[in-house]
This record gives C-alpha cells, sequence and structure tokens, in this order.
C-alpha cells in the first residue's frame, strides 16, 4: 500500500466520522492552524492521553490524511490489520513485542521515510503511550530518528517541519465535552543537521528535548505524581473563581488557559511549600464531601445568587423543548445507553472509552436509524417525509441530550434554592465551607 498516496475511501469515511464527532461534542476549538508551513514535510507530535480519540482530534479537524504510527500489537488479528492499513496506521515493533520482530520497524521507516519525501504528514506520539491523565510524560526517541533518518537519505534538502501539538478535553469520556486542539510553532529539523553530523545521539537528545518543551505549553499538564487527583479536583472545583480572580470572562479557551496556570501554581506550592499542601487538600476534600452530600454541584454554590429567575427562564425553555426531547430520546436512547453500558462493562481502560463509543457510535447508531425507519415508514408517505425523519434523529439526539442537561441544571438550582428558604443553616453551613475554602485558595495561589 502507498500511505504516501491521498485516498478517496479514507476521505468520504472521514467525512462520515467528521459528522459523528461532531454530533459527540459540545465544542471543537482549533488554534493555531496558521503555524502550519505549506508545502512541506510535516511530522505531528502532539501530547497523548486518550487513546485513539487523541488521533481523530487531529486527522478529523485538519485537512490533511496523515499517516500514523502505532504500537504493532494492535495488528496481530488480519482483518484489524487491514482496517489498520486502510486507515494509513503502521506498526512499530517495541522490545516487548519480541526481539525478532524489531527487524520488521524497517519496512514501517520505510514507508514513514515515503511519505515525508513526498511532503505529505507523519504522525506519532512521543511519549509512545497514552496516560489517561492530564500528565504529560517523557517523550521517546522515535520523532527525531525517523525525522534525521529521512533527511539523511535525501542529503538535508527535506526540510522536516515537526509541528507540536496539543490535545484538551474538558472531559475524557463524557458525551458533548468540549475539545481544544493547539498547534504550536513548527520546528525545522534542519537546525539539528550540523549537530546530528558531528554526534548523531547528541542531536537526537536535542531534537527530542526541543520538542517535549515545545508541547509543554500547549497542554494541561499536572505535574504531581503524590497529589494529581487531589490537584485535578481542585482545578475542577476553584477553576472558574480563579478565572473570575483575573478579571476574565468566561469562555472554553480562556478558562483552559486559567486552568493550565492554576495547575502551574498548585505543582509550585508543593515544591516550594509542602507542608501546607495537605491541610488544603483536606480542606478540599471536606467541601466536597458536603457538597456531594447534598447532591449538588460546586458551581452550583459558587453561582446561588439569582437562582429564582433562572429557575424560571429554565423551566420556560424546557417546556417549549419537551417535544424536542422526547422524540430524540425515544430514537436514540436505545443505542445511546447500549453503548454507554457495553463500554462501562467491558472496556477496562477507561482511556478506551472515548475511543469505543466513537467507533462503535459510527456503526451502531445508523444501523437502529435504520431499523427505526422502517418501523414508522408506514406513517410517513412519500421519500422526502423518510429522508426527513432520518435526517432528523442524530440532530434530534444531541437537543435531547442539551434538554437533558439543563433538566439537571435546573433541578440543581431549585435544590439549592430549597436550602436557603427551609434549610437556612445547612445553607449557611455550605456557603460559608465554600468561603473559607475558596479564601484558603486564594492565599495559597496568588494570580
Amino acid at each position: 500500500m502507498k500511505y504516501e498516496k491521498w485516498s478517496l475511501g479514507y476521505y468520504i469515511l472521514k467525512q462520515y466520522v467528521r459528522f459523528v464527532d461532531w454530533i459527540m461534542h459540545n465544542r471543537t476549538i482549533l488554534i493555531g492552524l496558521k503555524n502550519i508551513p505549506k508545502n512541506k514535510p510535516l511530522l505531528f507530535t502532539p501530547n497523548h492521553q486518550n487513546a485513539l480519540s487523541d488521533s481523530m482530534a487531529i486527522l478529523l479537524h485538519t485537512k490533511y490524511q496523515p499517516v500514523w504510527l502505532a504500537r504493532a500489537d494492535i495488528f496481530k488479528n488480519k482483518t484489524a490489520a487491514a482496517i489498520l492499513a486502510f486507515l494509513k496506521i503502521l506498526p512499530v515493533y517495541r522490545m516487548r513485542d519480541g526481539k525478532e520482530e524489531l527487524a520488521k520497524n524497517s519496512d514501517t521507516f520505510s514507508h514513514s521515510i515515503k511519505v515525508l519525501k513526498n511532503k505529505k504528514v507523519l504522525a506519532l506520539f512521543p511519549e509512545a503511550t497514552h496516560t489517561g491523565k492530564r500528565q504529560m510524560i517523557s517523550h521517546k526517541k522515535a520523532a527525531p530518528r525517523i525525522a534525521f533518518m529521512a533527511e539523511e537519505q535525501t542529503g538535508g534538502n527535506l526540510d522536516i517541519q515537526i509541528i507540536p501539538i496539543g490535545i484538551y478535553y474538558s472531559d475524557y469520556w463524557k458525551f458533548n465535552s468540549n475539545l481544544i486542539v493547539k498547534f504550536g510553532n513548527p520546528i525545522a529539523v534542519n537546525d539539528y543537521l550540523e549537530e546530528y553530523n558531528d554526534n548523531q545521539s547528541a542531536a537526537t537528545l536535542s531534537l527530542r528535548n526541543r520538542i517535549h518543551e515545545e508541547v509543554q505549553p500547549l497542554v494541561f499538564n499536572i505535574q504531581s505524581k503524590k497529589h494529581y487527583f487531589d490537584f485535578e479536583e481542585i482545578v475542577k472545583v476553584y477553576g472558574k473563581h480563579f478565572l473570575a480572580r483575573q478579571n476574565k470572562k468566561y469562555s472554553i479557551v480562556k478558562l483552559f488557559y486559567s486552568n493550565r496556570k492554576l495547575a502551574e501554581l498548585l505543582d509550585n506550592l508543593e515544591a516550594e511549600n509542602a507542608e501546607a499542601v495537605a491541610p488544603l487538600i483536606e480542606k478540599v476534600k471536606r467541601y466536597i464531601t458536603l457538597v456531594k452530600k447534598l447532591k449538588l454541584r460546586s458551581w452550583l454554590v459558587e453561582n446561588h445568587k439569582n437562582n429564582v429567575l433562572r429557575i424560571v427562564l429554565n423551566i420556560v425553555i424546557l417546556i417549549i423543548g419537551l417535544p424536542v426531547f422526547v422524540y430524540g430520546f425515544l430514537f436514540n436512547a436505545i443505542p445511546f445507553f447500549a453503548i454507554d453500558t457495553l463500554n462501562r462493562k467491558k472496556i477496562k481502560d477507561r482511556a478506551f472509552w472515548s475511543s469505543f463509543a466513537l467507533a462503535l457510535g459510527i456503526i451502531v447508531f445508523p444501523i437502529v436509524y435504520l431499523l427505526e425507519l422502517l418501523a414508522v415508514s408506514s406513517l410517513l408517505p412519500g421519500v422526502w417525509p423518510k429522508l426527513a425523519f432520518l435526517v432528523s434523529l442524530p440532530f434530534a439526539g444531541k437537543l435531547a441530550f442539551k434538554w437533558y442537561i439543563l433538566f439537571r441544571k435546573t433541578v440543581g438550582r431549585f435544590r439549592i434554592l430549597s436550602l436557603k428558604l427551609f434549610k437556612k443553616s445547612v445553607y449557611e453551613k455550605l456557603i460559608s465551607n465554600q468561603k473559607m475554602v475558596f479564601n484558603e485558595l486564594d492565599t495559597h495561589l496568588p494570580v
């Protein structure tokens, strides 16, 4: 197979999967696309947190048909290998695959170099494994090695550009989350060729470290190993308040940058004042426990004012949108909950949840939609009503989910309003607890 060639089949499948991906996400935001040079061989080097979803985050939202390098063990099944080849994915063999298998990497490297020689896009994850965390780990040497091999074979005339990429999910696995893909400034491999000619090992390390340095500012990275999950909880609870402290209005992108800064401050606090971290975490945990006990969310406590007006407006919207919810739920509930249940019961690695949800959704939803069309076709005379019904189903499903989220938020607002009116002591304890925790965080985390 000529991986470097443009594929019509790939293009058609990509458009369909792109639509499914749009249904699954609330918003996808691309930053820095202008940083990608034109008419140059490109090597994409994104961070890796969320299994196959990370590849999708890039290939679905750029014009390219990137050729990916992936671990060889997923190619063992012949059918899977054929599908992966069609998707322009090449196997990389590691020592754990068996020492005798390493020789097969020569074919992979040969294909990779062809891709770069033809000024196409090669992509690989420098971390070589997904973490399932907002935590970047050390990079391997594969990216610089392949880049140098390609330049070496062409006398340094390719001018390969390495594009560092940061991928961020507001939530890794939940439906309707937000996605940010940020493209950094290109790294010219030619800048390291002189060092490579003098000392290959040193140049490989230099370029590997440079890629790591360039990816770092593009990602939300909690470096702490000891307090990773605690810091992640603090960011969830305190993040919007920290953004407001900087006199910035909320937006998905502003919150991303603010959370990055907050994570850095938390890591710095651990490094510079470790004895203050444990008591702070304990106070946050007690507050979170109280919020959960009352069946609330922290953002509801933070935005407890003007609840009456918001509740009334929400109820009006919910009443108006109820028919859409019923319609969307009726025709989407079975595949949605079936996939969700299968994911939770069968997929042990949660980092694969969103990947399998997308893969299963691509197949299951169209089948169910066609069966539903057959079930109601007698009620829809003519071709156009049938087509309109079929096309409406995914959109109705997405709107039904948004209706459900608004319903949950309205219930939460009503619950906290009820505390304020009928259980004042509990309400005052909750508000004072939040203020105490936020004031403590304000003191330790200066803007």
